[in-house]
């Protein structure tokens, strides 16, 4: 049996123990608090500006080649061209539609919630396009001169 004094029993190791244990747990919570900020800030930030100049990129080169597929056009039969664009920008897919945006003709470019909208140039209204498609595989523009039937 352990006889009762009135000195303060040494607890330094008990209290030195805490104070590392609480102090790693709160930088440990920063640090947790520091990745996810980085990751939003310095990583997704650069990737959706990088995202956006590819897509006016392909919308300008799609609008290029249904403005050459124009210039060529038959006055009465059909022709087709097909062409690539990139499988995939940033890492990620994304959806290319063509068709009328108010009083002009434009090609979207999305992925997610970073789109870019690219003007038609050259044949404004004169002739109606419609149409969509995906980076992956083969792309098909066609033009028939007595127009193609909605299904």
């Amino acid at each position: 049996m352990r006889p009762c004094t009135t000195e303060p029993m040494n607890e330094e190791g008990v209290t030195r123990l805490m104070e590392y244990i609480i102090i790693s747990g709160m930088l440990l919570v920063l640090m947790i608090v520091m990745m996810f900020t980085v990751n939003a800030a310095f990583m997704e930030g650069p990737a959706d500006k990088l995202r956006y100049h590819a897509f006016v990129d392909i919308g300008n080169g799609i609008s290029t080649r249904i403005v050459d597929l124009y210039v060529i056009a038959p006055g009465n039969g059909t022709i087709e061209t097909k062409f690539d664009i990139p499988d995939d920008v940033a890492g990620r897919g994304y959806f290319v539609d063509v068709g009328m945006t108010g009083a002009s003709q434009a090609i979207d470019v999305r992925a997610g919630d970073v789109m870019s909208r690219v003007a038609i140039g050259g044949i404004g209204a004169t002739k109606g396009v419609i149409g969509n498609t995906t980076g992956a595989g083969w792309n098909m523009i066609q033009y028939n001169s007595s127009g193609f039937r909605r299904v």
